[in-house]
């Protein structure tokens, strides 16, 4: 890939965001910035394609907090809510470019995502503020999008399978449980890997930070990220400073460039 890679992390928390609503925990009331953790999700920069990496509702403010304000294409990694309820905030981009956005995912997530936001997706409504979105089926083979060469990387997530990508030699990972060996072989030589890591206690769909930091002494990308975070791993000081050298602990709006 001719044009430097650069990778966003737009949000790297739990479904619940941090600080949860309520929690009286340290993770939920300190005052670092770091520990302020949107919806886990990205935005990738390949030269002029600018692409997000699931929707979720902290979308708008992501795009806001990061100074952005185009997306050409989105990859949905899976279906849960934290990942695609945003979708509606990608009316001003649609506005503003006058351009139809393109959603690529497996056939369950986008029938998911088209029965959510039905009105969106119905060719029969005619009303002019809604969504203008297209929904284009991938599998587990590669894809372009203007020229840009995207792996999907299926992993499992504990009861179903979810898609990472890989785009160049970033790979972001979000939402595993297991890596099977196949995928495994297609994460190989990487700049940068983000894989999610929920807590230090062990979590029936989501990796741990051992978990995540065997996969980063097996995988051996020169560097790799956290994310998915769950108030319950830590206070990002404390935590950074525990991990091995090259892993670290992700946080919003963090920019990480592959050449």
């Amino acid at each position: 890939m001719k044009a430097p890679l650069e990778i966003t992390l737009l949000g790297t928390g739990t479904s619940q965001g941090i600080p949860v609503i309520g929690c009286q925990c340290k993770v939920c009331l300190s005052k670092d910035l770091k520990d302020k953790r949107f919806r886990t999700a990205a935005y990738v920069q390949a030269g002029d394609l600018g692409i997000a990496i699931d929707v979720g509702p902290d979308f708008r403010m992501q795009m806001l907090n990061n100074g952005l304000d185009d997306v050409k294409a989105v990859l949905l990694t899976h279906e849960h809510n934290d990942h695609i309820s945003g979708l509606d905030d990608l009316r001003p981009i649609n506005f503003m470019y006058q351009r139809t956005i393109p959603f690529y995912g497996i056939e369950r997530t986008l029938r998911e995502l088209e029965k959510r936001f039905s009105y969106a997706f119905d060719e029969h409504y005619e009303y002019p503020g809604k969504p203008q979105v297209t929904a284009n089926i991938i599998d587990d083979r590669a894809f372009e999008i203007e020229g840009v060469r995207i792996q999907p990387i299926p992993v499992d997530h504990g009861d179903m399978i979810v898609y990472g990508y890989r785009i160049g030699n970033i790979a972001y990972i979000t939402d595993a449980k297991w890596i099977p060996d196949s995928s495994k072989a297609l994460l190989q030589g990487l700049d940068i890997l983000v894989l999610n890591a929920l807590r230090f206690r062990s979590h029936p769909t989501h990796l741990t930070v051992e978990e995540a930091t065997t996969l980063y002494h097996e995988l051996k990308p020169k560097r790799a990220y956290l994310v998915h975070i769950s108030h319950d791993m830590g206070l990002h000081a404390e935590v950074e400073q525990a991990l091995p050298d090259g892993l670290h602990l992700g946080y919003d709006g963090l920019k990480l460039r592959s050449a």
